[in-house]
């Protein structure tokens, strides 16, 4: 089993968001996972540009890290994503990486696979950031276990307390992943964003060729 820790902070080893991703992953560890990190500062991701490559050929047009990133995550089964709060939003670093996983949420293309979050701040923002990112995951077809953040300005015990929980959530994340445990919220919410999405797959049937068929081959379109 494998499990991806994914960092959006740009601190390095300063950031108190890489240490939440490091216990969940050493949490998963623990569980029997193997384990990988990567930083997102580090990696050459260039900018999505909207220019739909993705939904019609089934690749992008930039040649960078991206590919590499898209491997790995499809090799694993489950993964974490963390940022830190910046104007109550992800990281630029961050959203630059879940822009480009835009065809991954047209295409379901986590589905199967098991997903967690964390985030830190000083004051605010935190429940919006947890909750992007949950969303996304959900939208690629992940399932979700958790979220688990911190206002380190509010408190100081909190990073304290968020990287405990952190930890478990790596364990409850692993456990999940063995018992292929379903949420059946998350599964509704799934169907529900399906089927608005076979609307919009059919209405770009000439123009997104590879969406289209990958649709038709997965059962998901009748006609």
């Amino acid at each position: 089993m494998k499990v991806i820790g994914i960092n959006g902070s740009p601190k390095g080893a300063r950031s108190q968001t890489l240490r939440l991703v490091n216990s969940v992953l050493e949490g998963a560890r623990r569980a029997g996972a193997d384990i990988e990190f990567l930083d997102l500062c580090k990696l050459n991701i260039s900018y999505c540009i909207g220019c739909d490559t993705c939904h019609d050929r089934g690749r992008c047009i930039h040649e960078d890290d991206m590919g590499r990133i898209i491997s790995k995550m499809m090799e694993s089964e489950g993964f974490v994503l963390g940022s830190p709060v910046y104007m109550d939003a992800v990281t630029g670093q961050m959203k630059t990486f879940l822009d480009r996983l835009n065809d991954a949420v047209y295409c379901q293309s986590f589905l199967g696979k098991y997903g967690c979050a964390v985030a830190t701040t000083e004051y605010s923002g935190l429940n919006e950031v947890l909750g992007y990112l949950g969303s996304i995951m959900h939208r690629m077809g992940a399932s979700t276990v958790g979220a688990v953040g911190a206002a380190v300005g509010l408190d100081s015990a909190a990073i304290y307390q968020a990287d405990r929980r952190a930890f478990e959530m790596g364990r409850e994340l692993v456990n999940a992943i063995r018992a292929k445990r379903g949420y059946p919220d998350q599964e509704r919410t799934r169907a529900a964003f399906m089927g608005r999405m076979k609307h919009v797959i059919r209405a770009h049937r000439e123009d997104w060729f590879h969406d289209y068929q990958y649709w038709k081959s997965m059962g998901w379109l009748e006609d």
